[in-house]
């Protein structure tokens, strides 16, 4: 364990995790810092050791599921367009002695010229950890709808990724958005570990209940926290196939975005990044690299590290570090009437529509949610979520015993988010010491540069988000949905030839 002697460190990851609004609880902007800064508390308890994967799930924890699919069934949402795809929404049962359940929401495919049946299984997972990913994923990044800003309407994404694959969202670990348990002390119990089990458990039985998609090529993506949530769920996956000798789901590959990779990278490479967007000075920037350590073998803290907290203080007070760049949100109430909604112009009080939307008693019934009339509201970020066990301060390890077995991995990032940046990632993927298969250039769409990709020995690609965010499909709708086509169909992100 780290010693208190990180103080320090705990107190710019403080900083980063107070300066934004709470918006009915947290946001998925707050909780990551949360963490950070209880792992960093030498007393926290957190279990920092590499993730070495879960016990072999039981059979008891497979139940039968005839019927539930239709049960499922979504109708329509409440202020819904007309759309084609076929939609559903329900629990899953994790542990059925505990009370367990995980609330999923399903999107089948919407695509103009490969049927459903064609196209692979996408699960979106966000991270938090805590966070919803159906608040976030489905009704602000990736999925087919975004929220009007009256909190009762919607309105269609034509940058959804269910036009590329069929996108289940999954809510976890219990405590999260509409998933729960009838053991409250569970809410006491969740980590790294039990979120990967559970996850496994949840995968196995909605396959039952959606049986058409056992062999369908499976592929997991996620953002921020969910660094840490798909590459354990990935290897608790190969390990089960293995246990089994046989494809009990048949992954094909993983993609994290702005993705918390590994402690020591990740925290230098976001001071860095602040020091060269003008966010800090030059010279603050320097006093941290030349005199603050964030190795996990730490033991103190110069006085000439500690100095730096009030600058860096300063300079995060008034701008949201998940985007350096964009606009503030300055009300947090609903309209009588929509405004007029942009898929380019992400709105920065989307949180609030969707908060309003999620509470709303006619969209619970219509998505099948909230059965059991929870004691809370749906949150963005758990508010009953009391503790978290065990946070490995590293998943390289997971990454490369990917490349091992030839999953595809591929790394993104949006490059104006100053939480996880690109320069955080960078670092990371220079641990890992791999050989270059295509060096850095820009990526295409549209006649545009869509950003920058490197592609290394092993099948891992690296590529950058222009102009995006933390979040990066609210803020590259269009490039986010090209990234993510060329990741499922294992192409690379086009380059040009005009300057060959």
């Amino acid at each position: 364990m780290r010693n208190n002697s990180l103080s320090i460190l705990a107190f710019f990851l403080i900083i980063l995790s107070s300066f934004l609004v709470e918006i009915h609880g947290n946001k998925q902007s707050e909780a990551l810092g949360k963490l950070y800064n209880a792992k960093f508390r030498g007393n926290s308890g957190i279990d920092v050791s590499l993730f070495n994967g879960v016990n072999p799930v039981s059979e008891s924890r497979i139940h039968p599921q005839d019927g539930l699919k239709e049960q499922d069934r979504i109708v329509k949402l409440p202020g819904q367009p007309n759309a084609q795809f076929s939609q559903y929404g329900g629990y899953v049962t994790v542990d059925k002695s505990a009370g367990r359940a995980f609330y999923y929401y399903f999107a089948e495919a919407d695509h103009y010229s490969q049927s459903k049946e064609s196209l692979p299984l996408l699960l979106w997972l966000n991270g938090g950890p805590g966070c919803s990913s159906l608040g976030y994923g489905a009704f602000q990044e990736l999925g087919p709808f975004r929220v009007y800003s009256d909190g009762k309407s919607l309105y269609r994404n034509r940058f959804s990724w269910n036009y590329a694959a069929n996108v289940l969202f999954l809510e976890s670990p219990a405590g999260v958005g509409f998933s729960y348990s009838n053991t409250t002390s569970d809410y006491g119990k969740n980590g790294d570990q039990r979120t990967a089990e559970d996850n496994y458990v949840f995968l196995l039985n909605w396959l039952e209940r959606f049986p058409e998609y056992k062999g369908r090529d499976f592929y997991i993506a996620g953002e921020s926290y969910a660094g840490h949530y798909v590459p354990q769920l990935a290897h608790t996956i190969l390990s089960h196939n293995k246990i089994a000798n046989k494809t009990l789901i048949n992954l094909k590959g993983i993609l994290i975005g702005n993705a918390v990779i590994n402690d020591e990278t990740d925290t230098l490479g976001m001071y860095d990044y602040m020091g060269s967007h003008a966010i800090i000075s030059y010279e603050a920037a320097q006093k941290i690299r030349e005199n603050c350590d964030f190795s996990p073998n730490a033991t103190a803290q110069s006085e000439a590290c500690n100095s730096v907290g009030d600058q860096v203080n300063k300079a995060l007070s008034y701008i949201n570090i998940y985007d350096i760049y964009a606009p503030s949100c300055f009300s947090t109430s609903t309209t009588a009437k929509p405004k007029r909604a942009s898929l380019v112009d992400f709105d920065p009080c989307s949180d609030y529509y969707v908060y309003a939307y999620l509470n709303r008693p006619e969209v619970h019934e219509a998505m099948h949610a909230n059965v059991t009339k929870l004691d809370h509201d749906w949150e963005p970020c758990s508010e009953v979520i009391t503790n978290w066990s065990d946070s490995p301060s590293t998943i390289i390890p997971l990454l490369k015993e990917f490349m091992a077995n030839g999953l595809r991995v591929w790394i993104f990032s949006g490059d104006t988010d100053g939480r996880v940046p690109i320069t955080s990632t960078e670092y990371s993927i220079a641990k890992m010491n791999l050989d270059i298969k295509t060096e850095w250039h820009p990526w295409y769409l549209k006649r545009e540069v869509g950003g920058y990709t490197q592609v290394y020995k092993g099948d891992l690609t690296l590529a950058t988000v222009r102009g995006a965010g933390h979040q990066v499909p609210s803020y590259q709708p269009l490039r986010a949905l090209s990234l993510i086509k060329h990741f499922l169909d294992g192409t690379s992100l086009p380059d040009t030839t005009r300057y060959s």
